[in-house]
């Protein structure tokens, strides 16, 4: 094994091509009829929750899904595992790293493995990603290197890597308008006559944007080949989800005109079948689905967050018992041959990346503070001379302090 997450891309639209990394492509009619009964029940006003997983790792059978994971076999599972563990690793490091001094935020994803991991294994090379500023574990599985992700946040890089390269757009801090450019770029190839697909990634709080209801009402319209994929972390920062809507955020689909479904966002598996169901959908020409991922933030909402002071431990931990890496690890050990030769291998290259990871951040340069005032204009400007001028003044009144003196 290596700590390298996936190999090189496609070009960034086909006319065809393979099913997601794990798994077979089920059969055309198949789709139709999942397809048509998904969107029935979400005409139902109670809230229908998708599990192949039970929290303990016990395999739940779904009619309705169970064909789009029928292929995956243990290795490929075990590669979900492995995909989960490192990504949770790399993103404990970063919170280490911030809390160091060496990264200037960092938005962890720790609980929302599953939903990213099996939601980016759905994705074929030649679709497209449109994420926010927490889809680690989709970045992983696009193929960008932890590190890269790490000097943006450090400040020393523009992104971090092409989006051409690998399909997946530069973060978005900017709430819910990404899912405008999500749905634009679908009706670029859907205008193309591409059979590849788009996903949006946004969570609870930003599905309250008025951009996100926007990119709803424009893919509905022309039947745009987008997923909008929400993570339901149950906080908008501080802000419960039960005060943010009314009816479950799955639900909303139905008044714009195309179903949505609610997946166990902790569940691996059924967010990869789901999120197959949605891609296929989308490459069949029956425009765009809204999948809901009901999982939870078990860490603060950024480095700069404290959830004690708004949420209870007692929350947390009935959420830690849903762990979805002790889910899946549940399954392996019960249901399939892993031994405990693959464990110990894992952890020796999770350590491995952890190490990387500290090693690759530490060598950075600092932070250049004023590249903020380039590019701003193409000729220079009076406006952005004197903000220059007010932050280097700013700047060097903590000279004394930077030296050890008192001010």
């Amino acid at each position: 094994m290596t700590v390298e997450s996936t190999a090189a891309r496609k070009p960034r639209r086909s006319a065809g091509g393979k099913a997601g990394t794990t798994g077979t492509k089920s059969s055309t009619t198949g789709t139709k009829r999942t397809t048509r009964t998904a969107a029935r029940k979400t005409s139902s006003g109670e809230p229908e929750l998708v599990q192949l997983l039970t929290p303990e790792g016990k395999r739940i059978k779904n009619a309705e899904y169970d064909a789009y994971v029928a292929g995956v076999t243990p290795e490929e599972i075990r590669g979900l595992y492995r995909d989960m563990v490192l990504t949770r690793r790399f993103d404990a490091e970063a919170t280490a790293l911030q809390r160091q001094g060496e990264l200037g935020l960092w938005a962890s994803l720790l609980g929302q493995e599953a939903a990213q991991i099996g939601s980016g294994r759905a994705l074929r090379d030649d679709d497209y990603v449109f994420p926010t500023y927490r889809e680690h574990g989709v970045a992983w599985c696009r193929g960008v290197d932890p590190t890269n992700l790490l000097g943006m946040f450090r400040g020393v890089n523009n992104g971090g890597w092409d989006p051409s390269g690998n399909n997946f757009h530069l973060y978005t801090i900017v709430i819910g308008s990404q899912t405008l450019h999500a749905t634009g770029y679908a009706m670029g190839v859907a205008k193309d006559g591409a059979d590849s697909a788009v996903i949006a990634y946004f969570g609870d709080g930003a599905s309250s944007q008025g951009d996100v209801a926007e990119a709803f009402t424009f893919s509905a319209v022309y039947n745009a080949p987008v997923v909008f994929f929400c993570q339901n972390n149950q906080w908008a920062i501080s802000e419960p989800t039960e005060k943010q809507t009314r009816v479950p955020l799955y639900q909303r689909a139905q008044g714009f005109g195309f179903p949505g479904v609610r997946v166990d966002g902790n569940d691996v598996l059924a967010c990869l079948a789901v999120t197959r169901w949605a891609l296929e959908r989308a490459r069949s020409g029956e425009g765009p689905t809204l999948v809901e991922a009901y999982t939870y933030r078990m860490g603060a909402h950024t480095t700069s967050d404290d959830p004690t002071r708004y949420r209870h431990d007692d929350e947390r931990v009935a959420w830690e018992a849903k762990d979805p890496i002790a889910r899946l690890r549940g399954y392996l050990e019960s249901e399939t041959d892993t031994d405990e030769g693959f464990f110990s291998e894992l952890e020796a290259e999770s350590e491995a990346l952890g190490r990387r990871v500290r090693e690759v951040v530490r060598a950075m340069p600092d932070p250049d503070h004023f590249a903020i005032f380039e590019n701003v204009y193409a000729d220079g400007h009076a406006l952005v001379d004197e903000e220059r001028a007010q932050f280097a003044a700013y700047q060097a009144s903590f000279a004394d302090v930077e030296e050890g003196g008192k001010r």
